[in-house]
């Protein structure tokens, strides 16, 4: 896949209708629709700044929430609406649709400096089928197309990739950003590359795990899935989290690993409980748990030698965290591969998702080079998969 691709440096925005893909899929408050936390509207700020400043006239768009193609009134963008007015200090159009008569006189009359959001694309059907007739309604307000929601680009939807048949499609900032510092770790690292790999299952990262035993040095594993990579090996793993039809794919990748020379690396003692729950009392194992306990932590050994084999790494990418890290008796794991990662020297990526939320957490999100906006994209960035959202954009 070429990463190579224009972006909004590329056209001159001045006087032109740019349809900008944001992600705006933020947490509310189940009770009262609050936004709980307006990262993902921050993190779109500096693209809409710059079209804004060059003189263009921005329809935002995004989804939030899963509706199913049903308009949900606890699900519209409203609130996001109000609190863009907030952060740039300017008024925001709102349409009370998405490409009915309100939203098309709206973009119709929008002028340069202008900024417009129309209501959550899934309330249509059509969005998430990629229906090309939704698709063109969408590009008929607009002259350019601006993706800048890397947290969807691995989705063919109309909004993500079906309107670029439709305009010149260009890469916002983040979106930017996103596939040219991951893109180059993939495709050209800064030696070595340390990989690390978390989270609950094995099955979840199959396709990561074959695409990096290509290209990593040496590969971490930790989290809910190294069970399955331990029993396989032949040790006991007592009531711990375990996918026993992926037991012989463990040994593959294992043997793999070996033939082509990638350190793979698995826990060599665990930080355990009897049951999973925050007030358990966590007792340190060696390589073997017993049967009445589960793995919910990598212990103090493991946790020394992944700190050294990310000690000096070139490039280190890592997706899941360590442990179940929401509870404080078994974050240390997780935390200390943060530190570990924060202070190597070299470039370094967050994956999103699990993995964001706990550097954020152990107070070192500000010492890593990249922290992905897209859990499930990144994911697939990792796999080497085309993503339909970057496909699309127009190459340089």
């Amino acid at each position: 896949m070429n990463y190579n691709k224009k972006t909004v440096h590329d056209f001159d925005p001045h006087g032109k209708k740019v349809l900008l893909r944001c992600d705006f899929n933020v947490p509310q408050n189940k009770e009262t629709g609050e936004i709980t936390s307006d990262k993902r509207i921050v993190a779109a700020l500096p693209t809409i700044k710059y079209l804004l400043d060059n003189g263009a006239a921005v329809i935002a768009c995004s989804h939030l929430g899963k509706p199913k193609g049903e308009w949900k009134e606890k699900l519209s963008l409203r609130p996001v609406a109000k609190r863009l007015t907030e952060l740039l200090g300017m008024d925001v159009i709102m349409s009370a649709d998405i490409v009915g008569e309100d939203a098309k006189a709206k973009a119709a009359a929008l002028q340069p400096g202008q900024l417009m959001l129309l209501e959550n694309l899934r309330f249509d059907k059509r969005e998430e089928k990629n229906d090309p007739e939704f698709a063109k309604e969408l590009a008929s307000m607009a002259e350019v197309y601006v993706s800048d929601a890397f947290g969807t680009v691995h989705r063919a939807h109309a909004s993500t990739a079906g309107v670029a048949a439709y305009l010149p499609a260009y890469a916002g900032l983040l979106v930017e950003k996103e596939i040219s510092v991951m893109g180059k770790a993939l495709s050209d690292p800064a030696r070595p590359f340390v990989a690390i790999l978390g989270g609950a299952k094995v099955s979840d990262k199959i396709g990561v795990i074959n695409n990096l035993l290509e290209k990593a040095d040496t590969i971490i594993v930790g989290g809910g899935m190294a069970y399955t990579f331990k029993l396989a090996q032949g040790h006991t793993i007592g009531k711990s989290l375990l996918e026993a039809d992926r037991v012989e794919y463990a040994k593959e990748m294992m043997t793999k690993a070996e033939a082509k020379g990638v350190k793979l690396l698995l826990p060599v003692d665990h930080v355990c409980a009897a049951e999973f729950s925050a007030d358990a009392e966590p007792v340190v194992t060696g390589e073997d748990i017993p049967d009445e306990l589960m793995g919910m932590d990598i212990g103090p050994k493991t946790v020394e030698l992944y700190k050294d084999a990310v000690k000096g790494a070139g490039t280190v990418v890592w997706n899941g965290p360590m442990g179940v890290f929401e509870f404080a008796s078994f974050n240390k794991g997780t935390f200390a591969v943060a530190e570990a990662v924060a202070n190597c020297g070299g470039v370094t990526i967050i994956g999103g998702g699990d993995s964001a939320s706990a550097v954020e957490k152990s107070g070192y999100a500000d010492k890593i080079t990249h922290i992905s906006t897209g859990g499930g994209a990144s994911l697939e960035f990792l796999e080497g998969l085309e993503l339909p959202g970057v496909a699309c954009l127009l190459d340089k």
